[in-house]
Protein backbone atom coordinates (compact mmCIF):
# COMPACT_ATOMS: atom_id res chain seq x y z
CA UNK A 1 0.00 0.00 0.00
CA UNK A 2 1.47 3.61 -0.76
CA UNK A 3 1.47 6.11 1.10
CA UNK A 4 -0.68 8.35 0.11
CA UNK A 5 -3.15 5.63 -0.56
CA UNK A 6 -6.87 6.30 0.51
CA UNK A 7 -8.11 2.84 1.83
CA UNK A 8 -11.84 2.49 0.65
CA UNK A 9 -14.48 0.62 2.34
CA UNK A 10 -17.85 0.13 0.75
CA UNK A 11 -21.36 -0.62 2.73
CA UNK A 12 -23.70 -2.43 -0.33
CA UNK A 13 -26.49 -4.40 0.18
CA UNK A 14 -30.45 -4.70 -0.44
CA UNK A 15 -32.59 -1.72 0.56
CA UNK A 16 -33.37 -1.06 3.99
CA UNK A 17 -30.28 -3.00 5.51
CA UNK A 18 -29.17 0.67 7.26
CA UNK A 19 -26.23 1.18 4.87
CA UNK A 20 -26.37 5.20 5.34
CA UNK A 21 -26.56 5.00 9.17
CA UNK A 22 -23.98 2.02 9.33
CA UNK A 23 -21.65 4.65 7.05
CA UNK A 24 -21.73 7.36 9.22
CA UNK A 25 -21.29 5.73 12.47
CA UNK A 26 -18.15 4.41 10.97
CA UNK A 27 -17.00 7.11 9.65
CA UNK A 28 -17.64 9.44 13.00
CA UNK A 29 -16.28 6.28 14.94
CA UNK A 30 -13.11 6.33 12.64
CA UNK A 31 -12.81 10.10 12.34
CA UNK A 32 -13.17 10.54 8.78
CA UNK A 33 -15.12 11.48 5.80
CA UNK A 34 -17.98 9.09 4.13
CA UNK A 35 -19.58 9.51 0.66
CA UNK A 36 -23.13 9.90 0.46
CA UNK A 37 -25.36 8.10 -1.81
CA UNK A 38 -25.16 10.18 -4.91
CA UNK A 39 -28.59 8.45 -5.96
CA UNK A 40 -30.97 9.55 -2.71
CA UNK A 41 -30.24 13.31 -3.26
CA UNK A 42 -30.18 12.62 -7.21
CA UNK A 43 -34.34 10.74 -7.18
CA UNK A 44 -35.77 13.17 -4.02
CA UNK A 45 -38.23 15.01 -5.52
CA UNK A 46 -37.74 13.27 -8.88
CA UNK A 47 -41.51 12.90 -9.99
CA UNK A 48 -41.31 9.80 -12.21
CA UNK A 49 -40.01 6.41 -12.60
CA UNK A 50 -36.33 6.52 -12.97
CA UNK A 51 -34.73 6.17 -16.57
CA UNK A 52 -31.98 3.83 -18.11
CA UNK A 53 -30.81 7.92 -17.88
CA UNK A 54 -30.91 8.49 -14.67
CA UNK A 55 -28.98 5.59 -13.60
CA UNK A 56 -26.06 6.52 -16.13
CA UNK A 57 -26.22 10.16 -14.16
CA UNK A 58 -26.59 8.28 -10.80
CA UNK A 59 -23.69 6.10 -11.86
CA UNK A 60 -21.22 9.33 -12.84
CA UNK A 61 -22.89 11.38 -10.26
CA UNK A 62 -21.84 8.50 -7.67
CA UNK A 63 -17.87 8.30 -8.62
CA UNK A 64 -17.45 12.37 -9.33
CA UNK A 65 -18.48 12.39 -5.53
CA UNK A 66 -16.24 9.51 -4.32
CA UNK A 67 -13.27 11.56 -6.28
CA UNK A 68 -13.94 14.59 -4.87
CA UNK A 69 -14.14 12.82 -1.17
CA UNK A 70 -11.22 11.41 -1.86
CA UNK A 71 -9.20 14.37 -2.32
CA UNK A 72 -10.89 15.74 0.91
CA UNK A 73 -9.62 12.91 2.57
CA UNK A 74 -7.11 14.21 5.32
CA UNK A 75 -6.62 10.89 7.04
CA UNK A 76 -6.28 7.81 4.76
CA UNK A 77 -9.69 6.23 5.05
CA UNK A 78 -13.01 6.93 3.82
CA UNK A 79 -16.39 4.96 4.14
CA UNK A 80 -18.41 4.80 0.83
CA UNK A 81 -22.53 4.82 1.52
CA UNK A 82 -22.94 1.87 -1.41
CA UNK A 83 -21.09 2.23 -4.93
CA UNK A 84 -21.59 1.81 -8.13
CA UNK A 85 -22.17 -2.08 -8.72
CA UNK A 86 -25.98 -0.74 -7.05
CA UNK A 87 -25.99 0.72 -10.46
CA UNK A 88 -25.40 -2.20 -12.42
CA UNK A 89 -27.69 -3.97 -9.98
CA UNK A 90 -30.85 -1.95 -10.52
CA UNK A 91 -30.06 -1.52 -14.48
CA UNK A 92 -30.13 -5.49 -14.78
CA UNK A 93 -33.33 -6.01 -12.51
CA UNK A 94 -35.48 -2.76 -14.32
CA UNK A 95 -34.15 -2.88 -17.80
CA UNK A 96 -32.41 -6.48 -18.12
CA UNK A 97 -29.29 -5.35 -18.74
CA UNK A 98 -26.37 -3.01 -17.91
CA UNK A 99 -24.32 -0.57 -20.45
CA UNK A 100 -20.98 -0.89 -21.18
CA UNK A 101 -19.87 2.40 -19.71
CA UNK A 102 -20.95 1.61 -16.54
CA UNK A 103 -19.06 -2.43 -16.53
CA UNK A 104 -16.21 -0.48 -17.47
CA UNK A 105 -16.56 1.50 -14.74
CA UNK A 106 -16.99 -0.85 -11.87
CA UNK A 107 -13.79 -2.45 -13.31
CA UNK A 108 -11.68 0.55 -13.15
CA UNK A 109 -12.75 1.14 -9.43
CA UNK A 110 -11.56 -0.53 -6.64
CA UNK A 111 -12.31 -0.65 -2.55
CA UNK A 112 -10.51 -2.20 -0.25
CA UNK A 113 -13.05 -4.18 1.93
CA UNK A 114 -16.54 -4.23 1.34
CA UNK A 115 -19.66 -4.77 4.20
CA UNK A 116 -22.59 -6.65 2.74
CA UNK A 117 -25.65 -5.54 5.02
CA UNK A 118 -27.89 -8.68 5.54
CA UNK A 119 -31.79 -8.11 5.52
CA UNK A 120 -32.08 -9.10 9.08
CA UNK A 121 -33.08 -5.62 10.02
CA UNK A 122 -36.92 -4.88 9.48
CA UNK A 123 -38.13 -3.09 6.43
CA UNK A 124 -38.33 0.94 6.71
CA UNK A 125 -40.60 2.89 4.14
CA UNK A 126 -39.23 5.26 2.13
CA UNK A 127 -40.53 7.15 -0.90
CA UNK A 128 -37.27 6.09 -2.69
CA UNK A 129 -37.41 2.35 -1.95
CA UNK A 130 -39.15 -0.12 -3.85
CA UNK A 131 -38.91 -3.87 -3.18
CA UNK A 132 -39.91 -4.73 -0.40
CA UNK A 133 -40.65 -8.42 -0.99
CA UNK A 134 -37.58 -8.77 -2.75
CA UNK A 135 -34.89 -8.27 -0.30
CA UNK A 136 -33.43 -11.91 -0.23
CA UNK A 137 -33.55 -11.90 -4.32
CA UNK A 138 -31.09 -9.09 -4.04
CA UNK A 139 -29.10 -9.95 -1.58
CA UNK A 140 -28.02 -13.15 -3.26
CA UNK A 141 -27.33 -10.91 -6.16
CA UNK A 142 -25.32 -9.05 -4.34
CA UNK A 143 -23.13 -12.18 -2.94
CA UNK A 144 -23.17 -13.28 -6.60
CA UNK A 145 -21.60 -10.00 -8.10
CA UNK A 146 -19.21 -9.59 -5.03
CA UNK A 147 -18.17 -13.08 -5.65
CA UNK A 148 -17.30 -12.04 -9.31
CA UNK A 149 -15.42 -9.04 -8.53
CA UNK A 150 -13.44 -11.21 -6.31
CA UNK A 151 -14.25 -8.53 -3.69
CA UNK A 152 -13.12 -9.03 -0.38
CA UNK A 153 -16.54 -9.20 2.01
CA UNK A 154 -17.87 -9.48 5.05
CA UNK A 155 -21.55 -9.80 6.09
CA UNK A 156 -22.98 -7.59 8.93
CA UNK A 157 -25.93 -8.49 10.41
CA UNK A 158 -27.45 -7.58 14.09
CA UNK A 159 -29.87 -5.21 15.28
CA UNK A 160 -29.31 -1.61 16.69
CA UNK A 161 -25.74 -1.49 18.52
CA UNK A 162 -24.57 -5.53 17.90
CA UNK A 163 -24.57 -4.33 13.91
CA UNK A 164 -22.42 -1.41 14.65
CA UNK A 165 -20.28 -3.19 17.11
CA UNK A 166 -19.65 -5.82 14.57
CA UNK A 167 -19.09 -3.48 11.28
CA UNK A 168 -16.91 -1.97 13.87
CA UNK A 169 -14.73 -4.95 14.52
CA UNK A 170 -14.33 -6.17 11.15
CA UNK A 171 -13.02 -2.98 10.20
CA UNK A 172 -10.58 -3.04 13.09
CA UNK A 173 -9.49 -6.09 12.47
CA UNK A 174 -8.94 -5.42 8.76
CA UNK A 175 -7.07 -2.18 9.18
CA UNK A 176 -4.98 -3.74 11.78
CA UNK A 177 -3.93 -6.65 9.25
CA UNK A 178 -3.14 -3.71 6.51
CA UNK A 179 -1.08 -2.27 9.22
CA UNK A 180 0.70 -5.56 9.79
CA UNK A 181 1.09 -5.65 6.65
CA UNK A 182 3.15 -2.33 6.22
Amino acid sequence: MGVNKVIKIAIVGPESTGKSSLTKQLADEFDTLLVPEFAREYCQGLQRNYTLEDEINIFHGQIDLEKKIVELAQKNLIFCDTMVLTVKIWCDHLFGFTPKEVLKGIAEQSYDLYLLMDIDLPWQEDELRDFPTLREHFMQVWHQELKALSANYKVISGIGDHRFLTAKSVVGDFLNDINKTI
